[in-house]
């Protein structure tokens, strides 16, 4: 029987611009967001059985709800839709991602066993009918159908992929805060008029650099305020050697330094391993 090992990326919002509320509660947005090296490992065999056995390990294992979750959630939409009527599954998904960072481990996952699935059921669904999947189990799912840097347009759930790789040398540290998306967007008050839509195609790495320098996290202002930790760490990330910008991920609470090469981001890491050691840590790399 066959077994299959799914890396599971990282998703990591370079900037987050809150453009509007929209009338069904959502909200539009403007983030670039790319993917980095870190990653969840899905593990998937078929078994002789009636029902679906899933299980969680990993260092953020804690804290899922084994009965609904992106992964029981996946299954039972593809159920519903009647693509997978016989066939059940062993699945444990070794969790390297903290939940509520705003990493997006758990919308991964989905988007992950979807193109597994297609792939290896052969259920022949097309780029829209995989979207529109996606989209029933979380906003971020559709963007992990695809591991490239994406400028995405919120509204109409519109997004524009790049085709190019950023390179870009990463630190994350995760101050153990489990960030609620729904709570966070529902007390932000912050809006931006943002219309350069065109800015990040520039292949120009001093520039884009540059541009992102400029942007923020319309987020980050109502976490900090619910978690001022949360702003101690920016600060101390943006103080290191190298270091090009600082913010949070997402709706955090997972913060995220940009650094010049990959020595001034491990050398940032010890020293928040020093100043914070009971905080997660980890220098990774775009892919």
């Amino acid at each position: 029987m066959k077994k299959f090992k799914i890396r599971s990326y990282c998703k990591i919002n370079l900037f987050l611009r809150v453009i509007k509320k929209l009338k069904n509660g959502y909200h539009e947005i403007i983030s670039l967001i790319t993917f980095c090296d870190l990653h969840d490992v899905i593990s998937i065999s078929e078994i002789n059985n009636l029902s679906d056995k899933i299980t969680f390990s990993g260092d953020f294992k804690s804290g899922i709800n084994q009965k609904s979750n992106t992964i029981t959630q996946t299954l039972s939409l593809l159920r519903k839709n009647k693509l997978l009527t016989k066939n059940f599954f062993k699945i444990n998904i070794q969790k390297n991602i903290p939940q509520g960072s705003g990493l997006g481990g758990g919308s991964s996952n989905a988007a992950n066993l979807l193109n597994h699935f297609n792939n290896q059921m052969k259920l022949k669904l097309n780029k829209n009918k995989l979207i529109f999947l996606a989209n029933k189990v979380g906003s971020d799912a559709p963007l992990s159908l695809e591991k490239k840097n994406t400028f995405l347009v919120g509204k109409k759930n519109k997004f524009i992929r790049l085709n190019k790789k950023l390179s870009l040398n990463l630190l994350i540290v995760y101050p153990n805060l489990l960030c609620s998306t729904k709570k966070i967007y529902e007390k932000n008050r912050r809006f931006s008029a943002f219309k350069s839509d065109y800015l990040f195609y520039s292949k120009n790495r001093k520039r884009l650099i540059n541009l992102l320098k400029n942007q923020n996290n319309d987020l980050e202002e109502i976490v900090v305020k619910i978690y001022p930790k949360v702003e101690k760490i920016i600060n101390l990330i943006k103080a290191q050697k190298g270091c090009y910008f600082s913010r949070i991920s997402g709706s955090g609470s997972a913060c995220i330094g940009v650094f010049a090469n990959k020595k001034n981001a491990i050398y940032a890491k010890k020293m928040i391993n020093f100043k914070y050691p009971k905080y997660w840590c980890v220098v990774s790399k775009t892919i």
